[in-house]
């Protein structure tokens, strides 16, 4: 009995060209996503010049040292008034003023902000905060790994208002899966990704217990 013979595969015209430049194309994607990974985490810790005294200050919960930092701007007189946004509703003023050792007198310059739960929220809450007392230049005050989204965030939604990041550094550092989680949620802000998510900070340690 005849063998029964199978047709031959045809090869995909140029296969080989295109399997190779796919996996080309993968592998600039990865390195240049790396890239962008170590610029990152490097830029998240700069300080720019501030100046000498601005309108206002934000401090953006979720993390240590963010509201003690910004409290004590203001007692410097770094600026006229502050608002923390993303205050837990259990908190208060007199507890936040007493852990970060400042004068009670401050509380009529300073706005607790309840209303957001992400950093698009506190950008929005910001916006309407400075639209209330005419701010023009404002300070910015959150952890260095949150700070390149929330300047994105914060200047889409205050284009008029003259911006300075003053990061804080954990001093016990910040794990890698941290920096990632927010290196992504940066690019999803940066391409206008964020607005179609909701309570997205899961990246934020869990204890917002600087502001409840």
């Amino acid at each position: 009995m005849a063998a029964v013979r199978r047709p031959r595969r045809r090869a995909w015209p140029g296969g080989h060209w295109w399997s190779g430049g796919w996996l080309l194309g993968l592998g600039v994607l990865v390195l240049l996503w790396l890239a962008g990974l170590g610029w990152f985490a490097a830029s998240g810790g700069a300080v720019a010049a501030l100046p000498a005294h601005a309108d206002g200050i934000v401090v953006l919960t979720g993390g240590a040292g963010r509201v003690e930092l910004g409290l004590k701007l203001l007692e410097q007189g770094r600026a006229d008034r502050l608002l923390i946004s993303g205050v837990g509703p259990a908190a208060t003023f007199a507890e936040l003023v007493h852990r970060a050792g400042v004068d009670p007198a401050l509380a009529p310059r300073v706005t607790l902000g309840r209303a957001a739960h992400s950093t698009r929220g506190n950008a929005a809450e910001t916006a309407e905060w400075a639209n209330t007392w005419a701010i023009s230049s404002l300070l910015v005050v959150t952890s260095y790994y949150h700070m390149p989204r929330a300047m994105a965030e914060m200047r889409r939604s205050l284009p008029g208002v003259a911006l300075y990041p003053v990061p804080v550094v954990p001093p016990d550092g910040v794990p890698l899966r941290l920096l990632v989680a927010e290196y992504s949620k940066f690019l999803a802000a940066e391409l206008g990704l964020s607005r179609f998510s909701g309570r997205e900070d899961l990246s934020e340690p869990a204890d917002k217990k600087d502001a409840g």
